[in-house]
């Protein structure tokens, strides 16, 4: 009842970039569960600050059902000028508590938990809204960060394999450095491009930037796949001209994302053709007429479900660090 276990940053990464078939599963398994209502995940709080205002700290509690018995929190920084001194621009913590006695059990780093539940969400939305697969069909990545990094990894886990690749990156070392990491992971060829409109006129296209304002006013076609990882890349009218498909419906339409500013717009959620789950269970069907954008808020159950496998593997392995005496009066009297 009263141990608690340390996970570190290199075990995560380890344990993360050694299963990460079984981490799409598992996300994927968790979508499912939420939908069904299962599980609770509150809305997320920001911490902001009045003199960084592109800054801020965010905190994602949720709870993974009785059958689970996991509790926890994510505590994640988002500052983004950490990347001008070439330090990542995100940074977290995973507390995961029991359910039976609400003592904390464990803390992980959670950044690379954080990076891999994203970008499993991408590859599972990859699959499910383009289930013919990506051969032939080139994908752009626009923001060339480390969330970016893991999509494509874990786009490639899921077998998305496209018959090129094309980076956009405002800051073109940054985009050649991930063109750099795709050739020596993927066997398609792979560009950088400086030019915005090539990227948007991919067959699929990947949103992973830092964006807090839209800068996207160009409509998608018919046939184009757009994961909007970023969440405030788009327009209004560019959302309303495709079909949407969210993860949770009330939690992404709110602090301003685009599905949040469509609303805002028509006064209406009509826009909204589902959820990915919904997809995954087969409740909702595509019209090949017409783009889909897939614009995920990010779910803490999410968080919750990698950080419980993250502590299992780890235990497993021998790796998690116990505290011993964490916790100073384990007796009420």
């Amino acid at each position: 009842m009263f141990n608690f276990e340390i996970v570190a940053g290199g075990t995560v990464r380890t344990v993360l970039q050694n299963r990460r078939r079984e981490v799409l599963d598992l996300v994927s398994r968790t979508y499912r569960i939420h939908e069904a209502g299962q599980t609770v995940n509150p809305d997320s709080y920001f911490l902001r600050f009045p003199e960084k205002p592109d800054s801020r700290i965010i905190a994602l509690p949720a709870f993974l059902g009785p059958e689970s018995g996991v509790a926890g929190i994510k505590w994640i920084a988002s500052f983004p000028k950490n990347t001008e001194s070439g330090a990542p621009r995100a940074s977290a913590v995973l507390v995961l508590n029991d359910y039976a006695t609400g003592y904390p059990i464990a803390c992980l780093e959670a950044a690379a938990i954080s990076s891999a539940r994203t970008a499993a969400s991408a590859a599972v939305a990859a699959t499910a809204l383009r289930p013919e697969g990506h051969q032939g069909k080139t994908i752009a990545v626009i923001g060339a960060g480390v969330i970016a990094r893991n999509i494509c990894d874990y786009l490639s886990a899921a077998d998305c394999l496209p018959e090129a690749y094309l980076v956009h990156d405002l800051h073109e070392p940054s985009g050649q450095a991930l063109a750099e990491h795709l050739r020596g992971t993927q066997d398609a060829p792979v560009s950088f491009t400086t030019d915005l409109a090539e990227a948007l006129a991919a067959d699929t296209v990947v949103f992973a930037t830092t964006a807090l304002k839209p800068y996207v006013t160009t409509p998608f076609k018919p046939g184009q796949l757009v994961l909007h990882i970023s969440l405030r890349d788009l327009v209004p009218e560019v959302v309303l001209g495709a079909q949407n498909i969210l993860d949770d419906i009330d939690h992404c339409l709110k602090a301003d994302t685009s599905p949040h500013l469509a609303e805002q717009a028509t006064g209406s959620r009509d826009f909204v053709t589902g959820t990915l789950a919904g997809v995954l269970n087969g409740d909702v069907t595509l019209d090949a007429d017409r783009p889909v954008i897939f614009s995920p808020f990010g779910l803490g159950v999410l968080d919750l479900a990698v950080g419980a496998f993250v502590l299992e593997e780890a235990r497993r392995d021998g790796t998690a660090i116990e505290i011993p005496d964490f916790f100073g009066e384990t007796r009420r009297w």
